[in-house]
Order: structure tokens, then sequence, then C-alpha cells
């Protein structure tokens, strides 16, 4: 077999293995996709009690309308439902914290009370503030249960600012950022409740 014959039976190999590597990408990548949507998901929606929803939250984004609140602005919303009934509101809500951007996802029920608070991304000092990422968070915790008017809104503050919730220990401005944006997006769902919750709430 002379030179010419060997390199192009290797070109052909090539090809072929190129050729086959496509072909196993692109039947595969749906599949990745679906995996990877399914882990978005429940890392999104593990605020929520499994049994509380049976749809697709994240496939039911909400069209929010004026998202620049006072001390945060919402990214997206998403609605949970259970048998045709919003089950809970999730916010996506970004501020600015000590060392750059914290986005939160603050689930609400539809009675305007927290669910809970979970820290999708933040920059904040390693060991000081970037301990509102760390899960299980007592401090998030303590946000579960309150609304808008409970505490009134002098009341969503640290206690150093005669507010009713403690600070992370040496992060007061990340604490202030979290507890302010939260109280935002409180007041934003019981300032447009009827759109967020949908018809099953008319």
């Amino acid at each position: 077999m002379n030179r010419a014959s060997n390199v192009v039976i290797l070109v052909l190999l090539a090809a072929f293995g190129l050729g086959l590597t496509y072909v196993v990408q692109r039947s595969s990548a749906p599949r990745i996709a679906s995996e990877q949507r399914s882990i978005d998901s429940r890392s999104l929606l593990d605020l929520l009690p499994p049994d509380s929803y049976d749809n697709q939250p994240l496939e039911q984004s909400l069209t929010l309308k004026d998202p620049t609140l006072a001390n945060s602005t919402l990214l997206t919303g998403y609605r949970a439902t259970r048998a045709g009934q919003t089950s809970a509101v999730l916010l996506r809500s970004q501020t600015s914290g000590y060392a750059g951007t914290i986005d939160l996802l603050i689930a609400i029920d539809p009675n305007g009370r927290l669910i809970g608070v979970k820290t999708l991304k933040q920059t904040e000092t390693p060991g000081l503030g970037a301990r509102i990422a760390d899960r299980p968070n007592a401090w998030l915790q303590a946000f579960t249960g309150k609304s808008r008017t409970d505490p009134e809104d002098n009341g969503w503050a640290l206690k150093k600012d005669r507010g009713q919730f403690d600070q992370i220990a040496g992060a007061t401005i990340t604490s202030r950022a979290v507890i302010n944006a939260t109280h935002d997006a409180l007041r934003y769902f019981d300032e447009h409740r009827q759109p967020l919750l949908g018809a099953s709430h008319e």
C-alpha cells in the first residue's frame, strides 16, 4: 500500500470519527439539556415543599411591571400552582451588597407571607457577608412567615437601626441589603397581587 493510500485512509477515518462524534452530540444534546433544566429547577425550587405545586414554575415566567424598586430590581418572577390554584410566587431580585450584586430568590405564598429566601449569586467577603449563600441558612430562615406588614415597615431593619432583625456578624451592609430587598419584594407582591397570582385568585 503506497503512501497516498495511507493518507486517504487516515483522512476517511478522521472524517468518520468526526461525523460519529457530531451525531452522538446532536442526539444526546436534548437529554443533556433536559437534565440540566431538571437540576436548575430543583436548585431554584427547593424553597417550596415538593407537594405544594404540580406545574413547572420555571416554564411560567411572569411579566413584571415596574420592576425597579426602592432598594432592588426584580429580574423575573414565576408562578407555582397546584390543581390550577396558585400556591406560590417566586421573585428573583437583585440588590447591591458590600462587594457587588446579590441575587435572591424570594418565595411568597398567596396570602403575602414569605415561604423562604435563597441566595442565588453573591460576591460578598468570604467568611462574612458570603455566609448569606450558606445552605441551610439560619439567618435567612428568620424571614420565613413574615409579610409586608409583619413587622411594620420600620421593623424591616436591623436591630441596630431600631428594626427587628439581627445582622450577619461583621456584615452590616450585606444584611441591610438583603432585608431591604426582601421587604421590597413583599411590597411589590402586595401592590401587584392580582397579576402575580393570576386568574385562579380573582
